[in-house]
Formats: structure tokens, sequence, C-alpha cells
């Protein structure tokens, strides 16, 4: 197991070759740069951010398996898209919460691509049932989840993101004051960053400095849903 020394360009050189040549064959022929260049320098990431992560909750998974861990895989899911190229021209590694068995679930993000990189905090989508915990909880604890969003470390790094209802939830008055954030169907926050901040020697601490500036909003989120933190 190699020691995360930092990412390098040959990273972004890849996906971007293989966003120009998006097949098997030639994944296949370059399947060794994919490991060098791509694999090998995140799993390494994964495993030197697990005290950061641990720092924030112990709660959190920090997986450097091949597959199945903390780094998603390569290949796109094409069954239900016009799009049948197979991989994807990204990296994402996200730290899930321990209860969770997919992506809809409390955790932390992280999206690497050429010209797109971002930082992902939240919960993506989840199911009914647990919207209505989160929006409760919001109505409860309206000021603290105001100061959380507006006037906090995690508000002076992310934006709030995600798509939202036209209308009042179901339960829920159309008049409150924190009606747009009951309408929301996701609570994720998110922020850019200048893809060469990657290759810098303090790319960990930046890393862990944005996820850390969060922690009191997944804990409100852990909190709604009933699950550790």
């Amino acid at each position: 197991m190699s020691e995360f020394e930092g990412f390098k360009p040959s990273l972004f050189t890849f996906l971007h070759e293989l966003e120009a040549n998006n097949e098997r064959e030639w994944f296949n022929e370059n399947k060794q740069r994919y490991e060098d260049n791509v694999r090998e320098p995140t799993l390494a990431f994964i495993r030197a951010m697990e005290p950061t992560i641990k720092g924030i909750s112990e709660h959190f998974i920090v997986d450097d398996r091949k597959s199945g861990g903390s780094m998603m895989r390569p290949y796109r899911d094409t069954r239900f898209s016009k799009d049948k190229t197979p991989y994807k021209t990204n990296v994402g590694v996200q730290f899930r919460h321990e209860e969770g068995k997919d992506v809809h679930a409390p955790g932390f993000y992280l999206h690497i691509e050429d010209g797109d990189c971002w930082f992902g905090i939240g919960l993506w989508r989840p199911q009914t049932d647990v919207l209505t915990q989160i929006r409760q909880k919001i109505v409860d604890e309206s000021d603290r989840w105001t100061q959380l969003i507006t006037d906090s470390s995690h508000a002076k790094y992310h934006e709030e993101g995600g798509e939202s209802l036209k209308r009042a939830p179901k339960g829920f008055d159309n008049d409150h004051p924190m009606i747009e954030q009951l309408k929301r169907k996701s609570f994720i926050a998110s922020s850019k960053f200048d893809q060469e901040k990657m290759f810098s020697p303090d790319f960990l601490d930046f890393v862990g400095e944005r996820f850390g500036a969060s922690s009191g909003y997944i804990e409100f989120l852990c909190e709604a849903v009933g699950i550790d933190f």
C-alpha cells in the first residue's frame, strides 16, 4: 500500500483522454495507467484521510477497498441513460455514515473532474419518511438550522443546493417562516475549488478544513434521522 504523496496532473490527463476514448477496448489497454494515476493515488488519499474523518466522527466510514469502499466505482450505470459510454470521467470519494448502505445517507463527498472539482456535504434525495424527520427537526429547531446555513463555519465555505418542491410538503404549513427549507428534496451543500489545489502539499489539510467546518451541519442531520454522530 502506497502512502499519499499528493495528486498529480497525470490524473486529469488520464480522465481527459478517457473522455475522448470512452470505450472498453481503450480502457483495458490503458488499465495500468488508470491504476497508477487514478485509483492508487485516490486510495492512498482515502487512507490518509482516516484521522481527519474519525476526528469529526467515528461513525463515518473510511474504506480503501478497490471495490465497494469509499472510492466510487468507475463504471457508469447505462441502463436508463441515452448515454451508453461505459466509464465515468470523474473520480468520486464518499465518506458515508456507517448506517447508510448507499449514498442516501449523511456523508462527505469529494468530486474530482477536469474543470469541475468540488466538495459535497449532507444527505441527497432521502426517502420520504427521512425527509419528514429532517423537516420536523428544522421546524423544532429553526434558530439552530438558520445559524448553520447562514452564519457558521459551514456557511462560510458551502452553498445549499438541490431540488425543491413547488408547494409545501404534506403536513407542513405553507406560511411557515422556514417554508423554503422545508420544500427541499435534499439537504446538501457544496463548494467548488481550483483543481490546482489538489497538487498542493497541504491538500489533506484543505479537505479536512472544509469537511470539519460542516460537522455541525452533519450532526444536525444525524440527529434528525436518529443515528449517532
